[in-house]
């Protein structure tokens, strides 16, 4: 999940209606999931997470507050993922209920109903608006007759599906295997069986625990393949901190684009920089964040960054797993919060964000909330959450309309350099004053006899660079 440094000539003059020139949509659709293919982990052998296939399905849910519009959201996202996920959605169900059944998710009465419905529909999966227990999935299972698969499952296979960088892939690979572990059940006697001999994956003589079982094979081999991921994903972050620790010595101020998954952020990056980022209307288009260096109204030179999608219920296992690539948001100086205001409940995108921001330590950034898809949005819906979210502004990636007013809130909300200078640069030390007009805040400029007259605002180093050069000492 490598971010991929790029910096483009400033000031991209972008068509209206460009929305960047898309050079992976073509990639991704040809990887649209066909019938009866699915990703599955490769590392691990016999094991249920593996065969998961979500072709015609049938959704369940619960409304467990006391507004029903709230399940009815929940539940049309659900429907969202699983169709990004390349299946077919032929019903769904709803139990008003006070809390999941312990033993099936669904109450015995509802899970008996289910079963009826797929069998008519003829489905293959159950998808549960939850994250369900290994013992509750079993037991819905033996009602229901068919895979069952809850929200957490769903989104991981939606983010393996999607993850194209070697770091993304890593992250996600991790992520399944810390929820698959608990959940490892054999098909038959399989698992329960001891290995022993070629049984034991293969592996021979010093690889098997004395009387080890086919299923603690398959968790050792597991725990293993778990600590060799996190090995690597922390050296990939090695890296990444390397190109950011440069551009902040470089004194460039970093916007991290970041919002509700499918808000139109990658949209967003693309009209104020040409950048050319997938975008797609479906869920977790953008795995890899991507960064692009612009330049504000102002002069001043700034990188975007667009990030990985939020989502309500985000599974532990890939925050934890893509925390070093959500610590973008964290690092960043200001955060431009995408929201699709035409959506059915922007204020649960807006908290559900802000929860896993919070989670990454990025709750302490400063925000410009941008109320996306203006243009099709209701009236009224934007115009409370202008009034809700103060200093909010109401755009359209799609249209371009109120872009201007977005950066000049970018302008306003940025941090400015702290350090004010009033010097004279040598004329041989013409790359300082042009970093002080790409990266500080130039009050005024003249030309004298020993050289170049800055008044500007820059930050610490520039500024010591700076006084160096004027002394006379380089």
């Amino acid at each position: 999940m490598t971010a991929h440094d790029h910096t483009p000539d400033t000031d991209v003059d972008v068509p209206a209606g460009f929305d960047g020139d898309q050079e992976d949509l073509a990639d991704r659709q040809a990887l649209r999931r066909v019938a009866g293919l699915s990703t599955e982990l490769q590392d691990v052998t016999e094991v249920e997470y593996r065969q998961l296939r979500l072709e015609r399905v049938v959704l369940a849910g619960l409304s467990t507050s006391r507004d029903p519009h709230e399940a009815e959201v929940s539940m049309a996202e659900l429907a969202a993922l699983a169709e990004t996920a390349g299946s077919q959605v032929l019903d769904a169900l709803v139990q008003p209920r006070d809390k999941p059944d312990p033993a099936t998710f669904l109450g015995s009465g509802k899970a008996a109903e289910l079963r009826d419905i797929v069998a008519e529909t003829g489905a293959d999966t159950v998808v549960c608006d939850g994250e369900l227990s290994p013992s509750q999935r079993r037991s819905l299972e033996d009602v229901v007759k068919v895979k069952v698969v809850d929200r957490t499952a769903l989104i991981l296979d939606i983010f393996a599906q999607h993850a194209k960088s070697r770091e993304g892939k890593a992250q996600v690979e991790l992520a399944q295997l810390e929820y698959l572990l608990p959940r490892l059940r054999g098909w038959g006697d399989s698992m329960s069986r001891q290995a022993g001999g070629r049984v034991a994956g293969g592996a021979g003589i010093g690889s098997r625990g004395p009387g080890e079982t086919k299923i603690e094979l398959d968790r050792r081999r597991i725990r293993t393949r778990m600590s060799k991921l996190r090995r690597e994903i922390a050296d990939m972050r090695t890296s990444r901190d390397t190109k950011r620790d440069s551009r902040r010595r470089n004194a460039v101020p970093s916007v991290a684009i970041a919002g509700y998954t499918n808000a139109g952020k990658s949209s967003l990056l693309n009209r104020l920089t040409g950048a050319g980022v997938l975008v797609e209307d479906a869920l977790f288009a953008t795995l890899d964040p991507t960064v692009r260096r612009a330049e504000l109204p102002d002069g001043r030179a700034v990188t975007y960054t667009d990030t990985v999608g939020f989502v309500r219920q985000l599974p532990h296992q890939l925050v934890e797993a893509f925390r070093s690539t959500l610590e973008e948001v964290g690092d960043a100086d200001l955060v431009v919060h995408v929201v699709d205001v035409s959506h059915p409940d922007p204020e649960g995108q807006l908290s559900a964000v802000r929860a896993v921001m919070a989670e990454v330590g990025a709750h302490s950034v400063p925000e410009v909330v941008a109320l996306n898809k203006a243009d099709v949005a209701d009236p009224e819906v934007v115009d409370r959450l202008l009034r809700r979210e103060r200093g909010a502004v109401a755009v359209s990636a799609r249209t371009g309309q109120g872009l201007d007013e977005l950066l000049a809130a970018v302008v306003r909300d940025l941090p400015r350099p702290d350090v004010e200078v009033d010097l004279v640069v040598p004329f041989e030390r013409g790359d300082l004053v042009s970093r002080t007009h790409a990266d500080g805040e130039v009050i005024d400029v003249s030309h004298v006899a020993e050289g170049t007259r800055l008044h500007a605002r820059v930050d610490k180093a520039l500024a010591a660079a700076l006084t160096e050069a004027s002394s006379g000492t380089v």
